[in-house]
């Protein structure tokens, strides 16, 4: 008789907790069409409209995020968490689920703790070199973890089998290799492509810095220059930008074929975020990343610093950058392609492209395990 396995994912937020999920549910349902899954998350985050649109169903619990001060807010926080065990309890109950995947942000913590109570095969999976709290508490309770980064495997603790599986990562990246990709783009024979973005959303400071980049070196630039400011951004850059740009620099709002473009590329500049850093190792693409400041514990310079150290990037503070050290740095990589090349096989070095199918086969491990225990 052929078992129908059934599958809970939680993390959110944001994309940097949903999408690796989203991967690992695409990979499941790959392997097992029949297979059912349920995400749990909150109605604040990303997952709301991420999850459904990819055609997935997902539950809501009320559980929220701990702010770093001690207030009247904390105590709500605690009464909605003790809440959410309620709620988790009926959707296990109705759901049955045969593993749990937590992929981080405060909501997969009741979930998977629950889970993992309860004897269910658990899995947490960390995206950046330095693990987020949740994560890090989990680990002492569940049964696997995946990481993405080496650098965070000593900051985990407990009895949990820890296995280097890397960050899922979008399959489009891999239709084009680089000649077909600089075609779709039209971009010249011989003529160098950087591109430049802060995340969906975009990031102030990188825009002003290549704003004022491109107004006193426009003429001297030589290479293609392409800008993704985030949508809401768009206006306020190009509105001190009077003159006419050189057909070799393109400022866009948001770059909806990044496949194609990051395919093309021959440096990225850009936030240092754990998906957008596995995504430029999977492709080899040398880097410039500038972490953002706003993050909780830092994280994002954690991912630039390791992948500093193999020699795939150079990185620059936020408070360090200005427009002229920035010219100053895209122009020696731009004018030296064997360190670009050095850079991108250090990159690729420690990508990995299958982090998917990995993180399957641990789930199924994990339940092997406990029912079979040794």
């Amino acid at each position: 008789m052929y078992l129908i396995m059934k599958y809970i994912i939680s993390g959110g937020g944001t994309g940097g907790h949903i999408n690796p999920g989203l991967a690992i549910a695409r990979e499941i349902m790959t392997r097992e069409p029949d297979a059912e899954i349920l995400f749990v998350g909150t109605e604040h985050g990303l997952e709301k409209d991420l999850v459904p649109r990819e055609g997935f169903n997902i539950k809501f619990i009320g559980v929220r995020g701990f702010r770093r001060k001690l207030s009247a807010d904390t105590f709500r926080t605690i009464g909605k968490l003790f809440k959410s065990f309620g709620e988790i309890k009926r959707i296990f109950r109705e759901f049955k689920p045969d593993a749990v995947i937590g992929t981080g942000g405060y909501v997969c913590g009741p979930v998977v703790f629950y889970a993992a109570r309860k004897k269910i095969p658990t899995l947490i999976h960390e995206q950046n070199a330095f693990p987020g709290v949740t994560n890090r508490i989990l680990s002492r309770f569940v049964n696997e973890v995946a990481i993405s980064f080496e650098e965070s495997r000593p900051r985990f603790k407990g009895k949990a089998r820890i296995t280097f599986t890397g960050n899922p990562i979008r399959n489009e990246l891999f239709l084009l290799d680089k000649e077909e990709a600089r075609k779709k783009l039209g971009l010249p024979k011989g003529m160098p492509l950087v591109v430049i973005f802060g995340g969906s959303l975009g990031a102030d400071h990188i825009n002003e810095c290549v704003k004022e980049m491109i107004l006193r070196h426009g003429r001297e630039i030589t290479y293609r220059l392409m800008l993704a400011t985030g949508v809401r951004n768009y206006e306020k850059v190009m509105k001190d930008i009077k003159d006419p740009l050189p057909g070799n620099i393109q400022i866009v709002p948001y770059i909806y074929n990044m496949g194609e473009v990051l395919a093309a590329a021959d440096l990225a500049v850009t936030r240092s975020g754990a998906i957008t850093v596995s995504e430029l190792s999977a492709l080899g693409v040398p880097s410039i990343l500038i972490p953002s400041p706003f993050v909780a514990e830092n994280h994002q310079e954690f991912n630039a610093r390791a992948l500093e150290n193999r020699g795939a990037a150079v990185v620059i503070l936020q408070d360090q950058l200005n427009s002229e050290i920035l010219y100053g740095q895209i122009k020696k990589l731009i004018e030296n392609a064997e360190l670009r090349s050095k850079m991108s096989s250090a990159a690729k070095k420690y990508s990995i492209r299958d982090a998917a199918a990995v993180i399957y086969s641990l789930v199924q491990r994990a339940i092997r395990t406990r029912k079979h225990p040794q």
